[in-house]
Formats: C-alpha cells, structure tokens, sequence
C-alpha cells in the first residue's frame, strides 16, 4: 500500500493544531469571513484532550506518580513533539517512555520511565494476538526425550514480554492497584525503591498480568524470545535449575509451538 505525501498546507495545518504558539496557516478560512483562529483553537483543544485522555489511560499509574495536573503539562509537550502516526489511539505512546527518560523535570523520579515502559508493555500485551499454546501431549511427547529437548526453539506467545528496572518497578506498581488513597499510600511506602527488579507481562485470557522474576529467569525467556535453543537458552540460568522457569512458561500456557532441531519453520 502507497501513501500520498501530505502536502504543505497540510503540515502546517498539522503542526498548528497541536502547537498552540502555531498562528492557523495560511489559505485556512472560515465559510463567513470571520477569523480562523479562535475555531482553530477550539478544534486544537478538542484534539489535544483527546489524545491527552488516551495517555491517561495507557498509564495510570504514571499519572499518579506525577499528579494529574504535572502529567497533562508533561503530556501535552509529548504530544507537540511526538504526534500520532497511526488512528488508532492504542498504538500511541510507544516512544513515551524514552521521551519521559530525557525529560529533565520527571528527574527526580528516575523510574517513572521504567513505569511507562511496563504500563505499555500491558497495553501491547491487551492487544496482542491470540495464538493457542502447545497441547500437553506435545509436551508429553518431547519430554520423553530429554536430549531432543535441548535441542527445541520454544516460540512464546506475543503478548509476553519483560521490562527491566534498577528499582522495585513490579511492587511500585502493584501498590498503585489499590482503589483507597490511603491504601496506595501505605502500600507505596512500604515499597524499598532501590532494589532492581524484572517484570514479566502477559496476557492471560482477558486480563493482563504483571509478575516479579529473578534476572536469571528474565535472560532465559529473552533468550527463547530470540530464537536460541533451548540447551543455550539455559546457560541464562547460571546453574539453577529449570523447571521453575519453564514451568512457568508451560504453566502459564506462554509456548506456542516446539521447533525441534533441524525441523522448518
């Protein structure tokens, strides 16, 4: 499929109705004569709401961290600098965490970038693809033969993903799970922010699951994720043992297909 380049008035159409310091471009006209520019503002508004409210609820949590007014400042500079691509509002934020890393007034919360990475690891894994798992006599087939397992590439189901942090980024954010204020509060103060965890995120039916893993386990599943077989996705492990990461894999129906060596894609 082709894409017709926009052409220049509509650019400038485009920078002016997310930029309010943007005068309405030039051959923009109402159908009385009368002045574009308070029009303009209405329909920027409008839109800018709209795409503000979309942040808001790929990440709430964000928001809570930083107060409601603080986040659609943040947010609104966002938009201005990094537009939509897409018309689907839920692939908008993908470049917000990074944005959020560089912005210098959210420094004094150095994981709030790491926030916004597994508040949209959870979007993506909502919208992720259903693909059925392995049935378990696939399983019980390959685990008849230890030494062909070794050898299987596990293809992971799309929704999976890990977000690392060098703060407690899982407990942060499940303390923010709570509807009382005051609960959030004593939840969140309860949390020892300098310690590093690793988050595994998934879809499980309709819900989305966020779970706490220990760095071995996230190198393991990275190292299915690409592509590696499973006898050197376990050297991950640095010697601990396997059936508590694969189990979890399989016990949470996460593998979708057994690729055995040397067997096509």
């Amino acid at each position: 499929m082709t894409t017709t380049p926009a052409r220049p008035t509509q650019r400038a159409f485009a920078r002016a109705l997310l930029d309010p310091a943007c005068p309405p471009p030039s051959g923009l006209c109402t159908w009385n004569g009368s002045d574009p520019g308070p029009r303009l503002d209405v329909y920027r508004n409008n839109v800018v709401v709209s795409l503000v409210a979309a942040l808001a609820d790929t990440f709430p949590v964000v928001q809570q961290l930083v107060g409601g007014e603080f986040f659609e400042a943040m947010v609104r500079l966002y938009i201005c600098e990094s537009p939509p691509t897409s018309p689907v509002l839920t692939d908008y934020g993908d470049g917000f965490a990074d944005w959020v890393h560089h912005f210098e007034p959210a420094t004094t919360l150095p994981y709030l970038a790491d926030m916004a990475r597994l508040e949209r690891a959870r979007v993506r894994a909502f919208h992720a693809a259903d693909i059925e798992p392995v049935p378990p006599q696939a399983w019980q087939a390959v685990l008849s033969d230890p030494s062909r397992l070794v050898g299987c590439s596990l293809s992971l189901h799309p929704s999976l993903a890990i977000v690392h942090s060098a703060y407690a980024l899982v407990s942060l954010w499940q303390a923010h799970q709570h509807d009382n204020p005051d609960t959030i509060d004593a939840a969140v103060a309860a949390v020892t922010l300098d310690h590093a965890e690793q988050a595994l995120v998934w879809r499980d039916g309709d819900a989305v699951l966020v779970q706490p893993v220990a760095p071995t386990t996230a190198a393991f599943v990275l190292a299915l994720r690409a592509g590696q077989p499973l006898g050197t996705a376990i050297e991950q492990l640095a010697g601990a043992e396997l059936a508590a990461p694969l189990g979890l894999l399989v016990g949470h129906r996460l593998v979708t297909h057994i690729q055995s060596n040397g067997e096509q894609p």
